[in-house]
Order: C-alpha cells, then sequence, then structure tokens
C-alpha cells in the first residue's frame, strides 16, 4: 500500500479470516485506549503496546510474513525501492 508516496506493509493474506478478524478487533480496542489514555502515563504505554502486538500479529509490522526473500520496505519512500518505476506509473495513470 502507498500513503503519500511512502510504502507501507499490509496484513498477512494467510491468516485465517477467524484470526485476522480477532486482530483487527484488538488493534480497534487498542486505538481507542491509545485515545483515551491521554495523560495517563502508564495507560499510554500499556495501550501502545497492544497496538503494537495486533499489528504484529496481522503482520504490518515484525518479521516479514512473505517468504520470496524480497526485503522489507516498510515506510520506505516508494521512489527509492525497487518498486519505483510501479509508483510512477501508478501515479501517471489517469
Amino acid at each position: 500500500m502507498v500513503v503519500r508516496g511512502r510504502l507501507w506493509r499490509l496484513s498477512n493474506p494467510q491468516l485465517a479470516e477467524a484470526e485476522r478478524q480477532a486482530l483487527v478487533s484488538e488493534l480497534m480496542d487498542a486505538r481507542r485506549a491509545v485515545k483515551d489514555a491521554t495523560g495517563d502515563v502508564e495507560g499510554m504505554k500499556l495501550a501502545r503496546q497492544r497496538v503494537d502486538a495486533a499489528k504484529i500479529g496481522l503482520g504490518e509490522r515484525g518479521p516479514v510474513w512473505w517468504s520470496d526473500g524480497e526485503p522489507d520496505y516498510n515506510r520506505k519512500l516508494a521512489k527509492n525501492t525497487p518498486y519505483r518505476e510501479w509508483f510512477e506509473n501508478l501515479t501517471r495513470s489517469p
């Protein structure tokens, strides 16, 4: 996925639907907990740990879930990766 020119990892497509949905629900709950923890240093820390754990479970962070040997270009500018030409063609499309 590309957001403002940066590549972002998507969830692991090999996750079972029930597992993916459980992790997405946990991620949303954890994000709400981050929002609710304003001013609560310990609560914020725990909520952020929950967000991180859910994202790792989904495959959006942590070890790569693909097995083709390609490196992880997460958060890199697309123009600075081997996907440059692909990205440029995307942005030229009508």
